[in-house]
């Protein structure tokens, strides 16, 4: 059995938002330790990356993210602890949500037909195999 991919983005108020992508970015740079790299890993435009961490910036009292101009030693960013804290409490509501969704399609996804649109490439498989 299947559990079907919940994808879905908290608006806090009109400009303040997480997602998929924000928390995929401060993951990416909290491993990479570059706002750069982390782009570059997530197939992103450098300027994409900065437009979304500037918007999360704006959006939050506390820092998300700190960051070191670049030069002799090099620049980088690392994730604070309250960006930790949004990652961590994005993916535990993910977690939940993903379960309960497939609790509550439980009747759905046997009916679910698990094949490739007709003359077009097989795209990423979204939905994760249940055992």
């Amino acid at each position: 059995m299947i559990a079907p991919a919940i994808r879905f983005r908290i608006d806090f108020t009109d400009n303040v938002n997480l997602g998929p992508g924000k928390i995929a970015l401060l993951e990416a740079i909290k491993s990479t330790g570059s706002i750069s790299d982390a782009a570059r890993a997530l197939g992103m435009s450098y300027r994409r990356a900065w437009i979304l961490i500037d918007s999360v910036k704006q959006g939050f009292s506390e820092a998300v993210i700190v960051s070191a101009s670049g030069g002799k030693g090099g620049g980088g960013a690392r994730v604070t602890a309250f960006g930790d804290s949004l990652i961590d409490q994005y993916r535990m509501l993910e977690r939940e949500i993903t379960r309960l969704g497939a609790q509550t399609l439980s009747e759905i996804i046997p009916r679910v037909i698990e094949r490739s649109s007709a003359g077009r490439p097989a795209r990423k498989r979204l939905a994760k195999r249940i055992l």
